[in-house]
């Protein structure tokens, strides 16, 4: 049997689309590129986006056109949110939400070796679509969005690492699920209510990827700073035993709320681990009127005050600087001109970080924020976001500047492109040499 795989969305979908690959090839299945004829073609969708449930779909319609008998198998958000849509697209066969993916691979390799044997005693292959665990899809009144939020989030959590991109780092899910329910965001209903696999899981798989050669893990996950809420255990407690895995010789955290980063996870990391200085942060907006309003958890204020205790904590001088990648959404319901320049000035004038990503607000169906009648144009989206762009790309060449002539730490990738390798230095700088297979996955000083 050969199956293809394609991803759209989060780290995390590739960690658990890795997982999923893993599954297939240790039962003898072969992995086929995405453009190439299949038997099954799985689809790890998103949904974060109106953009990305319309490519999830285009990419659905492209494998049944390359294949029309090939089977189908889709997950993700988007799998979760509209299920019923889903299986009314042709070539459509399985579709597994939030709390079916740990029997994702099970179920799949039973029903399609079936399908196999009773191919091969001459009885046809049915072509019904099927929902979750094979039961059968049906075209009724598709569900809500508060109506999906996963039955056995609160007592299953499916742990998941990549393999390995450019055989140097992998991506390791840790936590799953948020409990915020911010006014915009569909993922609690996606992926389900917060918790996390138990510190020794975690560990386990840290140890497994170690025994791949690979040399630096990021750890993700839906709200990552969020861990322990099932386990009793805390954040603190698993970076620590992360940081003994003999093997990993970097860690960096993908993304974590700003109220959760408490000032003795800040002391531990700055005391001298394999935690590097990198962290992705939300903030959303700049404006205290729309961060009380679409309900995060946290003002301008304590996003500031974490910032600044980062760098305090961190930086000495003549040290490379701590880099910040800082998420922001772009044309919130109520976003005027003078709160978006709240935002701005923020950026720009008080937490000045080295990267921002920048994200037009979409309308997601069921949403509280859906509902609200004061929507941005799209044409002032746009041109918000060309703005914020603009002063990214300024904030990060002033930040790459900054760390001219210090000593750093790259960790050199295999890819080679007009002769160069290229690789990130601990504070996520990226610098190229002339390749040197020698130098491939070796970690080297570099004055920047």
């Amino acid at each position: 049997m050969k199956i293809a795989f394609t991803t759209l969305g989060c780290k995390l979908n590739y960690a658990e689309t890795a997982t999923y690959e893993r599954g297939f090839l240790s039962a003898g299945w072969e992995v086929v590129p995405w453009n190439q004829q299949a038997d099954v073609y799985l689809i790890n969708t998103c949904a974060v986006t109106e953009t990305a449930e319309k490519k999830s779909r285009n990419l659905i319609r492209r494998a049944h056109k390359t294949a029309p008998e090939a089977r189908i198998v889709v997950t993700g958000c988007y799998a979760q949110l509209r299920k019923e849509q889903l299986l009314a697209l042709e070539g459509v066969w399985k579709v597994f939400g939030a709390d079916e993916k740990s029997h994702l691979v099970a179920d799949t390799l039973l029903v399609a070796e079936e399908g196999v044997a009773s191919e091969t005693s001459g009885h046809p292959r049915p072509h019904k679509r099927e929902g979750p665990a094979g039961s059968a899809g049906g075209r009724g009144r598709e569900a809500t969005v508060s109506e999906t939020i996963p039955s056995a989030a609160e007592n299953s959590v499916f742990g998941a690492f990549s393999s390995g991109e450019e055989r140097t780092r992998a991506f390791l899910k840790v936590q799953d699920g948020c409990d915020n329910f911010c006014a915009y965001c569909t993922v609690p209903y996606a992926r389900g209510r917060s918790r996390n696999i138990p510190i020794c899981e975690v560990v386990k798989m840290a140890r497994d990827i170690a025994a791949q050669g690979v040399k630096e893990i990021v750890l993700t996950g839906v709200n990552t700073g969020d861990f322990g809420r099932t386990t009793g255990e805390s954040f603190l407690d698993l970076l620590k035993a992360l940081n003994a895995v003999e093997g990993i010789e970097r860690y960096r955290i993908s993304s974590i709320e700003p109220n959760l980063i408490t000032p003795e996870i800040v002391d531990w990391i700055a005391s001298g681990t394999k935690f590097q200085r990198h962290f992705h942060i939300p903030l959303q907006s700049g404006s205290d009127t729309l961060l009380r309003r679409v309900g995060r958890r946290y003002d301008t204020a304590l996003f500031a005050s974490r910032i600044d205790y980062i760098r305090q904590a961190m930086e000495r001088p003549g040290e490379p600087q701590v880099f910040f990648g800082i998420d922001v959404i772009v044309g919130l319901p109520g976003e005027t001109e003078e709160l978006f320049q709240e935002t701005y000035n923020f950026l720009k004038e008080r937490i000045r970080p080295a990267f921002i990503h920048v994200f037009p607000y979409s309308r997601r169906p069921g949403t509280r924020a859906a509902e609200w009648k004061d929507q941005v144009q799209d044409s002032l989206k746009t041109e918000r976001v060309a703005r914020l762009e603009e002063l990214c790309a300024q904030l990060h060449q002033d930040f790459v500047s900054a760390n001219k002539g210090l000593r750093e730490t790259v960790l050199w990738e295999s890819s080679v492109k007009n002769g160069l390798m290229g690789g990130y230095t601990g504070n996520y700088i990226r610098v190229e040499r002339p390749f040197d297979p020698a130098r491939v996955n070796q970690l080297e000083e570099v004055i920047l």
